[in-house]
């Protein structure tokens, strides 16, 4: 079982997209943020263990931790903004800028490297499934899954769905607004197959006994998770990457790989 996660506290959601204008847009990244006083961070907040919001409006999780060292660097408080997967890329390449970066379970990929900056991985990842705990010997492979019979829930937008689309030509896909509520469904009879993330299946399964990750350990795909910021924020991007490269060397990303209860590739 993982230990406690804390909830995150002092962070606020924003009232209006708007009230982020503070209309520098020729200021340096950092400057304009240490004069404002605050990191605008963009999450999502449906992605345990990586970026969750409780009812109470408090933000957990990985990524909410390391958006606390970003902040901690900076010497600023944080405010959270929320964002979605199918809007991500729009919402960070908004006008006005809606939020600095964008933070929780964002892999790293040559298309958003395209139009915007990306920092170096602080979590390894990879696509797998999520399945009831009694039916594990049902899929030991993606040909498994990949059959007419087979129901397969993803959330809208993000790549999750991409990846299903692209190599589930015969599974029933069945999009599902709400990420969060995707390994409940599965539990509960409604799809067969979560297609997920070595990053947060381990949390359901660990959460509900009703659920398996069969092929945790051979993942389909192999990447990294990292920042998200628009382009044009390159100090900001230093930044980032010298506060990661840090808790790789002092063994604070070892720790919180650790206390998510996440494989440690570094």
């Amino acid at each position: 079982m993982l230990a406690a996660i804390l909830l995150f506290s002092g962070a606020t959601v924003l009232a209006s997209c708007s009230s982020n204008d503070d209309n520098s847009s020729d200021m340096p990244t950092i400057e304009r943020i240490t004069e404002r006083g605050k990191l605008l961070v963009g999450t999502t907040g449906d992605y345990r263990p990586l970026s969750y919001k409780e009812a109470d409006g408090n933000y957990w999780g990985f990524g909410i931790e390391m958006a606390g060292k970003i902040a901690e660097r900076l010497n600023v408080s944080i405010e959270f903004a929320h964002t979605s997967w199918p809007t991500l890329t729009a919402d960070v390449l908004a006008e006005p800028q809606t939020f600095d970066l964008a933070i929780g379970g964002i892999t790293i990929t040559d298309a958003r490297r395209e139009t915007m900056l990306m920092s170096d991985g602080y979590l390894c990842n990879g696509k797998t499934i999520l399945c009831r705990a009694n039916e594990t010997d049902r899929f030991k492979s993606l040909a498994d899954i990949d059959k007419p019979e087979v129901r397969v829930m993803v959330n809208p937008g993000g790549l999750n769905e991409k990846f299903a689309l692209a190599n589930l030509t015969n599974a029933q896909i069945i999009v599902h607004q709400k990420n969060e509520e995707i390994p409940s469904q599965v539990a509960e009879g409604n799809a067969d197959v979560m297609i997920t993330e070595i990053t947060e299946a381990p949390w359901y399964v660990q959460n509900d006994p009703r659920l398996a990750a069969p092929l945790l350990n051979s993942p389909f795909t192999h990447g990294e998770i990292g920042v998200l910021m628009r382009k044009g924020q390159d100090d900001l991007l230093a930044l980032v990457n010298s506060v990661i490269s840090q808790m790789k060397a002092d063994g604070t990303l070892r720790q919180l790989h650790e206390k998510y209860g996440l494989v440690y590739g570094y």
